[in-house]
C-alpha cells in the first residue's frame, strides 16, 4: 500500500536535540574535539570596552571564521548563509536551533580592529601547532615550502598603468588598503621584494600582484605561502606575500625564522620547487642556517642573447680556468656556413633573372638592365652597387 506523508496539521510541541542531527564521523565534532579557546576572551579583554552594548562573542566568530577555512567558503556573507542553513555548522559554533545568525558586517569591523590588535589569527595559529607539536605530530627535522595563488578582489578595467602609480602618498589621506600597503612597502615579501614596476595596480587594492602564473589570462593575486613539516603534513606556519617569486623566497626565511622562535624547530633539511632555487636562497640555508637544500637549481647558464652559455666554456684542469675559444670557433665556424648556405641560395633565386636578362643579349653588368626583382642579398645586385 502507498504510504502518504501527513501535513495536514502541525504539530503544537517538538522535542529536538541537535546535537543528534550531527553524525558521529562528521568533521565538525573531530575538529571540536580539538580545539580549544578557552582563553581567547582573556587576551581579548583589552580591546573591548567596559561598558555599553555586548558585543558578539568573540569564540562564536572564531569558530565561524574556522568553518570558513575548513570548508572552503570564501567570503563572510556564505559563512552566514551556511550557518544559517546547516546544523553541522550551527552545532559547531555553539548555535541553537533558533539563534540568530550575525550580520556579516560585523566580521569585517572585527577582522580589521580588534582581532587584528589583539593578533587574534597568529594567537589561534600556534596554539593549533602546538597542540599538534604535543601530539607528536611534527617532527621537526624536515620541512617543505610552497605558494599558492589567491586571486584578489581587484577589477582589471579600473587599473592603471604600474608607471601611472605614485607611491609617494599622505598615508592621512589614504583609505585603509592604500595605508596598510604604503606600510609595507620596505617588507621583503612586499614592496622590497623587487624593484620591477608592475604592469598594472589596482587603486583599490595596490598590493595585489599582477600575475599571469596559470599560463592563461593574468589576473590580480596574492600568494599563501606555507611552510610544512614532512612527517604527516601539518602546517607550522604561513605567510602571505606579493604573487612573484622574490616575494615567496622572502616570505619563506620570514616563516623559518619566526617557527623557530615560539616552538624551538629548526629543519635539518628543506624541500621545495625550483622557485627558491636562486644562488642567495641556497647560500643563506647552507652558510647561514645550517639547513641543507633539497632544491633543485634555478638554472640561467643557457643564453638566447647571443652571449656565451655555461656549455660553451671547457674546463682547462691545467691552469684551472674554464675557457671559451673553442665554444666561440665553433659557434664562428657555424655562422660562415650559415652565411655560404644564404649566398648559394641567393644565387640560386637570382638564376632565372640572370639566365632571361642574358637570352636578349644583354650584360648582366648593366645595372640599368639588371632586373628589381633581383634580391638585394643577390651578389650580382651586391656587385652593381659597388660600380
Amino acid at each position: 500500500m502507498m504510504g502518504r506523508l501527513k501535513s495536514d496539521q502541525g504539530q503544537l510541541f517538538y522535542e529536538f536535540r541537535l546535537g543528534d542531527a550531527v553524525p558521529e564521523d562528521h568533521l565538525v565534532r573531530k575538529i571540536d574535539a580539538a580545539l580549544d579557546l578557552s582563553w581567547l576572551r582573556s587576551e581579548l579583554t583589552p580591546h573591548y570596552s567596559s561598558m555599553g552594548r555586548p558585543s558578539i562573542d568573540p569564540e562564536l566568530m572564531i569558530r565561524m571564521l574556522v568553518v570558513g577555512y575548513v570548508f572552503a567558503i570564501r567570503s563572510e556573507r556564505l559563512i552566514c548563509r551556511e550557518v544559517q542553513v546547516n546544523l553541522a555548522y550551527r552545532w559547531f559554533c555553539k548555535f541553537g536551533i533558533e539563534d540568530a545568525i550575525p550580520d556579516h558586517s560585523a566580521f569585517s569591523r572585527a577582522r580589521n580592529e580588534r582581532f587584528r590588535e589583539g593578533d587574534v589569527f597568529r594567537r589561534v595559529f600556534e596554539r593549533i601547532v602546538e597542540a599538534c607539536i604535543a601530539a607528536g605530530l611534527v617532527g621537526g627535522e624536515g620541512f617543505a615550502v610552497d605558494a599558492s595563488l589567491i586571486q584578489a578582489d581587484a577589477n582589471k578595467q579600473r587599473s592603471v598603468a604600474g608607471q601611472d602609480w605614485r607611491r609617494d602618498r599622505d598615508p592621512k589621506s589614504s583609505s585603509r588598503v592604500v595605508k596598510e600597503y604604503l606600510a609595507t612597502l620596505d617588507h621583503g615579501a612586499w614592496g622590497a621584494a623587487t624593484d620591477v614596476v608592475p604592469k598594472f595596480v589596482s587603486p583599490c587594492d595596490p598590493a595585489a600582484q599582477w600575475t599571469g602564473a596559470h599560463k592563461g589570462p593574468a589576473f590580480f593575486a596574492y600568494s599563501h605561502n606555507y611552510l610544512i613539516d614532512v612527517k604527516v603534513g601539518v602546517i607550522v606556519d604561513v605567510e602571505a606575500s606579493r604573487a612573484i617569486r622574490q616575494a615567496e623566497v622572502g616570505a619563506a626565511k620570514t616563516m623559518i625564522e619566526r617557527t623557530e622562535e615560539p616552538f624551538g624547530l629548526k629543519p635539518e633539511r628543506l624541500v621545495g620547487d625550483t622557485a627558491y632555487g636562486a644562488a642567495p636562497m641556497l647560500n643563506s640555508l647552507v652558510e647561514a642556517e645550517g639547513i641543507a637544500p633539497h632544491i633543485p637549481v634555478f638554472d640561467k647558464s643557457k643564453r638566447d642573447d647571443g652571449t656565451f652559455s655555461r656549455s660553451d666554456f671547457r674546463y682547462d684542469p691545467t691552469d684551472d680556468v674554464a675557457r671559451a675559444e673553442a665554444a666561440r670557433d665553433e659557434r664562428h665556424r657555424a655562422r660562415r656556413q650559415d652565411t655560404a648556405v644564404s649566398c648559394q641560395q641567393a644565387r640560386l633565386r637570382c638564376l632565372p633573372a640572370q639566365t632571361a636578362v642574358l637570352s636578349k643579349g644583354t650584360s648582366s653588368q648593366d645595372p640599368a638592365r639588371h632586373p628589381r626583382a633581383c634580391p638585394r642579398r643577390c651578389p650580382v645586385a651586391r656587385w652593381h652597387r659597388g660600380l
